[in-house]
């Protein structure tokens, strides 16, 4: 069974949470908190040095970091991956623009503006420049899906998770969706798809990481 280390409302933790939630593979949840400093305990970095979330961990023991790489894992073998050599190289082409094009600026500018706003306090222009950002990547990904049903066509996969993470998050960084019609309707088919589970889900069930080490 997999275990996946999670902190509450992450869209890059959402990302695994929904592929094995989709795929029904037996996972378990460990809740940890970063906003407390959880991820830079000791006993959390003999873990993942990295001292990130997500952190996957597989039934044998190896640990994965990394989101957008814990879906070619998980996905593997199944209908959510990529169809052929060209997709492939279009999925990881895109996991690629979400990494650098939209998580860096709609992650922070969520974080600062609408989780924890106290500590946006003096950081507004900041804020303004990641939500302007964001916008750019986003009226590029508009203008892909504006004649696709997911983003490599027709068929839903991890492509379409791994970009789902964060953009479906993007009003709580303030961004105005109605400027990105297509994007929208792609979220909505993306939230039909059979199996789906909203972030608010990804910490029901939780085991809470104890900085003793005991993680239940």
């Amino acid at each position: 069974m997999y275990k996946l280390y999670v902190t509450r409302g992450s869209g890059n933790c959402f990302k695994p949470f929904l592929t094995l939630s989709q795929l029904e593979i037996p996972f378990q949840v460990v809740e940890v908190n970063v906003l407390e400093g959880e991820t830079r305990s000791p006993e959390f970095l003999s873990l993942n040095s990295a001292g990130s979330v997500p952190y996957l961990v597989t039934g044998e023991g190896q640990g994965v970091g990394e989101s957008n790489a814990m879906l070619w894992l998980i996905a593997d073998g199944t209908d959510l991956m990529p169809r052929s050599p060209l997709e492939r190289a279009q999925s990881l082409q895109w996991m690629f623009f979400e990494q650098s094009k939209l998580e860096p600026m709609i992650s922070p500018a969520r974080f600062l503006g609408h989780i924890v706003p106290e500590r946006g306090v003096g950081r507004e222009a900041e804020i303004a420049s990641w939500r302007q950002r964001a916008a750019t990547g986003l009226a590029t990904l508009d203008a892909h899906l504006a004649d696709r049903h997911f983003m490599l066509g027709d068929h839903y996969g991890i492509t379409d998770i791994a970009v789902f993470g964060y953009v479906h998050v993007s009003d709580e960084a303030s961004i105005d969706m109605d400027r990105f019609p297509a994007v929208k309707a792609w979220m909505a088919r993306v939230e039909s798809t059979p199996g789906f589970k909203p972030l608010s889900t990804l910490c029901d069930g939780a085991i809470a990481f104890s900085a003793r080490g005991d993680t239940g």
